[in-house]
């Protein structure tokens, strides 16, 4: 077996190799005009490989690129199988035609990380599991719910006074899935309306569910601009919740170009008590140090599918 890992998030990898007792190549550099260059230092024939490279912000497609060229070199070393972990899928959240003459870029990067070497994809909560039907071939999408629903119980959630909510509709099996690991049947729903532009803002509309005197977690898969999930709390505090927090696995911290308000500052401005996020994408200082927010790793979720993909063992047991 052997791991390579790219630029993207050098940090996460390291922890799931350390867990693996495993060492790890780290082949990527760049050189001066830009471009990417990859020289794989181990021998991959008939070995497992496993490319740990999420594809986010803040160098989307030199991530992506990166993620092609470690690929395509170690397909040309005959390995037994490749597996690419992108823990955060850019590009996920264009999985449709939102207008006509848009691609549907999911689709594309998708077929491209296969073509370019990949035999099998392993994701965490990936922004639509529709993106995943766009290739015939192994796609294993894990869910961040295994580390998170821990780690709010370890903070002292109290299941017989929390209601877990969604930010959208689409997010319902999500919440019932938390509820369902916490322990609680209390569910509640705010509905968004998205623009169809460039914008990542979004507007909370309305709710529906009980969360008078309650303790309430809003999960979602991406905090983008944090539009939706602040207006959310922002809605349960008005509808009496008495403590609300966030379990979001995918951080990304955009600023709102609409309104040119920061994530952090609407995140200190809100309801929210505490948000849990995990460390798919690398955070600045700024985010790692705040007192309202708590990283939670998903190093041991991968470190465990790895050794389970590289053994042969069932994966049942990681899935939703």
């Amino acid at each position: 077996m052997e791991i390579l890992t790219g630029k993207s998030n050098p940090k996460l990898a390291e922890d799931v190799a350390d867990i693996l007792k495993h060492n790890i190549d780290q082949p990527v550099s760049k050189f001066e005009d830009g471009e990417r260059r990859v020289v794989i230092s181990s021998p991959l024939r008939r070995k497992s490989v496993f490319i740990i490279q999420p594809t986010g912000r803040p160098k989307v497609n030199a991530r992506i690129m990166e993620l092609y060229a470690m690929l395509d070199a170690a397909r040309r070393e005959s390995p037994d199988e490749i597996t690419a972990i992108i823990p955060y899928f850019g590009y996920a959240r264009q999985d449709r035609r939102e207008q006509p003459g848009a691609p549907i870029m999911a689709a594309v990067v998708a077929r491209q990380i296969f073509d370019t070497g990949a035999d099998r994809v392993v994701t965490i909560d990936l922004h639509s599991e529709q993106s995943m039907a766009a290739v015939d071939r192994p796609w294993d999408n894990l869910y961040a719910s295994k580390v998170l629903v821990p780690a709010l119980i370890r903070f002292g959630i109290n299941p017989r006074k929390t209601a877990v909510a969604t930010p959208d509709k689409g997010g319902f099996l999500r919440a019932i899935k938390y509820a369902e690991m916490l322990g609680t049947d209390k569910i509640a729903i705010a509905y968004k309306q998205r623009d169809i532009d460039l914008s990542v803002a979004s507007k909370a509309l309305f709710m529906l569910g009980d969360v008078s005197g309650m303790t309430v977690i809003i999960t979602d898969d991406i905090l983008a601009s944090g539009s939706t999930l602040f207006d959310a709390a922002a809605m349960m505090k008005a509808n009496g919740a008495k403590h609300v927090f966030g379990a979001i696995t995918h951080g990304l911290f955009l600023d709102d170009k609409k309104t040119g308000r920061t994530a952090l500052g609407r995140l200190d401005e809100s309801p929210i008590e505490k948000l849990f996020i995990t460390d798919t994408l690398r955070q600045k200082g700024r985010i790692r140090h705040h007192p309202k927010i708590e990283i939670v790793s998903v190093a041991p979720l991968l470190a465990d599918v790895i050794y389970q993909i590289h053994t042969g063992e069932h994966m049942d047991g990681r899935f939703r």
